[in-house]
């Protein structure tokens, strides 16, 4: 935060203004959605580190989901939760930055994820032969810290333009701290922050679109021209289901973000949107992934097997 902001000034975020009766069954439904993402998530970690079937670069790249949908969840829910039962729907400014830092961090590093996963899905399908020479553990190593370079770097500049300037406005916007309310705190120019959050949706939304985009098309021209091995089945049962969650992940941050910058977007719309970015993907990708492909759900079976067993 900037030198120039207060040290004990606090932010105020858009408040619940729910009823009495409704508190504390907010409360427990929040926490139980927490409780329940990190369960599901929680579940495939363990499920992937625990079989040896699953070292393999597809299911290595995933495993970076579910820790990245953890983080993103415990930036928002324990704060949020506990903002319904006291009523106090405020955070302090350190705190705000770090909060919206996680949540943009962790929303480009999915995307990024993805984009990765359609290309392991691209070299097993349309280029089979050479995918062991291609996505080779030190490939694989490199691919991974290179996302999370680029996530961090581009986050990083983004939330430090805008951390540089001194707040003349206390009350955010959304129900959780993100760039676009942030920068609706300040009262100098900044047409810089605009400028370079409309680079970073460029690079990371449209990049992300084109590659997932070109890859499948590649897939399916393959699939369509060449007798299907047993190998390229296995490998194209699993497309359909990363391309439900990169569609559901690219399609609810779009919305959200366009909300930010349309003027006459309705605001309960654009909160609504904004939360359901940090709660549908975090529950919805361990499903998806947990029931449509075949090695992982086996792996989740017998992991929860053994600990009703022991």
């Amino acid at each position: 935060m900037s030198a120039n902001a207060s040290s004990d000034l606090f932010l105020s975020l858009e408040k619940l203004d729910l009823p009495n009766a409704y508190i504390y069954p907010a409360f427990l439904s929040g926490l139980l959605t927490y409780i329940f993402i990190m369960f599901c998530n929680l579940l495939v970690l363990v499920a992937i580190a625990a079989s040896k079937k699953l070292h393999k670069p597809m299911f290595i790249l995933l495993f970076n989901l579910p820790v990245s949908h953890m983080i993103t969840a415990t930036a928002f829910f324990p704060h949020f939760v506990l903002s319904i039962v006291t009523k106090r729907r405020l955070i302090p400014p350190p705190a705000c930055i770090t909060q919206a830092f996680l949540v943009h961090l962790c929303g480009t590093g999915n995307l990024l994820i993805l984009s990765a996963m359609a290309y392991d899905r691209y070299v097993a399908i349309c280029r089979p032969l050479r995918y062991n020479a291609v996505m080779t553990p030190h490939n694989l190593v490199k691919i991974i810290i290179l996302i999370w370079f680029i996530s961090f770097s581009l986050i990083f500049t983004l939330i430090m333009l805008v951390a540089q300037f001194k707040l003349c406005r206390t009350n955010i916007v959304d129900l959780y701290c993100n760039n676009p309310s942030l920068v609706k705190l300040v009262c100098e120019d900044t047409r810089v922050n605009n400028y370079y959050g409309i680079l970073v949706i460029f690079i990371v939304q449209g990049g992300s679109f084109l590659i997932v985009i070109y890859m499948y098309t590649q897939i399916l021209y393959t699939c369509l021209k060449t007798n299907q091995s047993d190998a390229q089945k296995k490998a194209i049962q699993t497309c359909g289901s990363h391309l439900a969650v990169f569609l559901i992940l690219q399609i609810n941050t779009t919305f959200t973000l366009a909300a930010h910058r349309i003027k006459n977007a309705s605001p309960y719309i654009r909160r609504a949107l904004g939360v359901s970015v940090l709660i549908f993907p975090p529950i919805l990708d361990p499903i998806i992934y947990g029931l449509k492909i075949t090695e992982l759900k086996q792996a989740i079976v017998k992991f929860l097997g053994r600990s009703f067993k022991s």
